[in-house]
């Protein structure tokens, strides 16, 4: 039988905690043969903090972790009765339904590129009211006109001397009004 992607209910906050134990517990069990990779899908996110970029992790689907197996009573149980998991997501009470195929590709390939480049913490959209915070434009507001998260620069129109202008800041240089 193939090992599918099943979406396990966790309580919130200990979806890591809940991904160790059940590994620990496979291991335990000598299940290894018929579960693949126990995962939470997260992303790295970077922000400004006391001026300083912090790089933090960000989790995809609060409250949820990913368990690749091959669903029987033994791993059904395993699965059910590790401690804060709440159950499975899908199907029936009894017998769950996995995740296609396409779902689970697509998961994991947003996994792999927010491994590569970090998304910043803030959006911004076209139309927003920001602060510029530091810079030589400190304590101005702005517009903002286009943002350009591949570079994490945006360009606001700033009111100087009555006169709209437009400056390019990084992301750090501005925050949210």
């Amino acid at each position: 039988m193939a090992k599918r992607w099943y979406v396990v209910h966790a309580y919130s906050g200990f979806e890591k905690h809940v991904m160790r134990t059940l590994k620990e517990r496979v291991a335990l069990n000598g299940m290894e043969d018929k579960f693949g990779e126990i995962l939470v899908p997260t992303e790295e996110v970077v922000e400004m903090r006391e001026g300083k970029k912090r790089k933090s992790e960000r989790k995809f689907y609060p409250g949820y972790v990913l368990v690749q197996m091959e669903m029987d009573d033994a791993t059904w149980h395993l699965v059910k009765n590790t401690p804060r998991v709440l159950g499975f997501i899908g199907g029936t009470k009894d017998k769950p339904a996995p995740i296609t195929e396409k779902e689970a590709e697509a998961i994991l390939r947003r996994v792999e590129s927010g491994a590569d480049k970090p998304k910043p913490k803030t959006l911004f959209e076209p139309g927003e009211i920001v602060r510029v915070v530091e810079g030589p434009f400190a304590d101005f507001n702005g517009v903002v006109e286009e943002v350009d998260y591949d570079k994490s620069r945006v360009k606001v129109a700033v009111l100087i001397f009555g006169r709209s202008t437009p400056v390019e800041l990084e992301f750090g240089q501005v925050e949210k009004d």
